[in-house]
């Protein structure tokens, strides 16, 4: 039997999954009606970022699976790569 992760990975060719990936900040904050979830893991440069419309507990140091793929998100004229999160469970 397939993970959900594997049919997602199946369907879409860019998306990216990782097991048992430690977070080490975890922030959550107001925008519009929605939650914007930002993720930094452990050695990766590059914000892992998702929205929720109610607030979740804090995955801070938390061992997760994480489905994702990459993105460009323009801040200030400046161009930065993010992962947008497709799925995230604790491992």
């Amino acid at each position: 039997m397939k993970s959900p992760s594997d049919k997602l990975l199946k369907q879409h060719d860019k998306l990216v999954h990782t097991e048992q990936i430690k977070v080490i900040s975890h922030i959550q904050r107001e925008h519009d009606d929605w939650l914007l979830n930002t993720l930094m893991l452990e050695g990766v440069d590059v914000a892992f970022k998702y929205k929720r419309k109610k607030q979740y507990k804090s995955l801070q140091g938390q061992q997760v699976n994480i489905t994702y793929y990459p993105d460009v998100e323009s801040v200030a004229g400046f161009e930065i790569e993010i992962m947008k999160v497709v799925r995230v469970k604790i491992a």
